[in-house]
């Protein structure tokens, strides 16, 4: 088997894992943002292609390659490859669906506390000398628990499920909404109760965004959404900047509508330094936690992900159907 990984080569040759595929395969790997072209002329055929979740995998590319079995997200996301394209040709595409549904559960947790506790503000006011009247103000204004607070789960798939149990711990209560509403047992399982999503944005304290981007979610949550919010509420982001009106929620800090917002994802990425969201006046500023998208990113994720990787390389070598496909096959 010839293996093509589009992504980091160090990335790549740290997290292999210990399975005999590896030694007989034969793998090259090639940078992000490598023209279809130059991928075609370096490499020549493959049977698996392999691609960090932002990397495109086209249909002219799959059309060079007449031994691809196999294109493979080394993530969860997997909107950059072309699925209906390797469908028609026969081509699995498969993902590492849960993969990070921890980590980033973990993400949305850090984010609820640090908006909680003022963090940023909090450790600027140290270092500057201000600790004392930094505990002063804070103890008037008041200082929420996370056990104190409704919690709004917006999608209630596997991320947010990994958060309700978070949350569950710290003795919030915790509301979802869903396309779909989930059965009662799931719902007693999880300690979770459904609220239409109009109730839930006025009703919370914390609103967390779960859901993946599509067109009827992005832009969910807008101007109008954030005016249905309390105003002393916080916005929880670890899904994807684009469900999310950037310039909407960058009026809204400014404008004291929100109390808070805690963004794993903005939209665009790579974010740049004229972004709404990088622009705020100094007042707004300090209602915003920012992350750089490292959410899913962790070392037991991406050991996890290559492990499955390798694992459905070795299926597709005997002729067998892998985990997780995607595209129908």
């Amino acid at each position: 088997m010839r293996v093509l990984v589009i992504g980091d080569e160090k990335r790549f040759e740290k997290y292999l894992p210990d399975l005999e595929i590896v030694e007989k395969a034969e793998s090259v790997v090639v940078g992000r943002g490598m023209p279809d072209a130059e991928i075609i002329a370096a490499v020549g055929d493959v049977d698996v292609v392999v691609a960090d979740a932002i990397s495109p995998v086209s249909e002219t590319l799959m059309d060079s390659l007449p031994s691809l079995k196999l294109v493979h997200s080394e993530g969860v996301a997997y909107n950059a490859i072309d699925v209906k394209a390797a469908a028609a040709k026969g081509v699995y595409v498969c993902n590492n669906a849960g993969v990070n549904d921890g980590a980033v559960a973990e993400q949305a947790i850090l984010l609820m506390l640090a908006c909680l506790r003022d963090l940023v503000p909090g450790d600027a006011a140290v270092r500057a000398g201000r600790q004392i009247q930094m505990k002063e103000r804070l103890m008037v204004e008041g200082i929420r628990e996370l056990g104190d607070c409704k919690v709004g789960l917006v999608g209630l798939g596997a991320i947010a499920s990994q958060t309700a149990l978070r949350l569950k711990a710290f003795g919030s209560d915790v509301f979802y909404w869903n396309r779909t509403r989930r059965s009662p047992e799931r719902e007693e399982e999880l300690g979770v109760s459904y609220l239409p999503l109009d109730e839930l944005a006025c009703m919370c304290d914390i609103v967390s965004i779960h859901v993946p981007v599509t067109p009827e979610t992005t832009d969910l949550v807008d101007a109008a959404f954030l005016a249905r919010m309390k105003d002393d509420a916080i916005l929880i982001n670890t899904a994807r900047g684009e469900i999310v009106d950037q310039v909407a929620l960058a009026k809204a800090l400014e404008e004291g509508v929100i109390g808070c917002a805690g963004l794993d994802t903005l939209s665009p990425e790579p974010v740049s330094a004229d972004h709404p969201l990088a622009l705020l006046s100094p007042q707004a500023a300090s209602k915003l936690v920012l992350s750089p998208h490292i959410g899913g990113v962790t070392e037991g994720m991406f050991r996890r992900a290559w492990t499955t990787i390798w694992q459905n390389i070795e299926r597709v070598s005997r002729g067998e159907r892998p985990v997780n496909v995607v595209n129908g096959l």
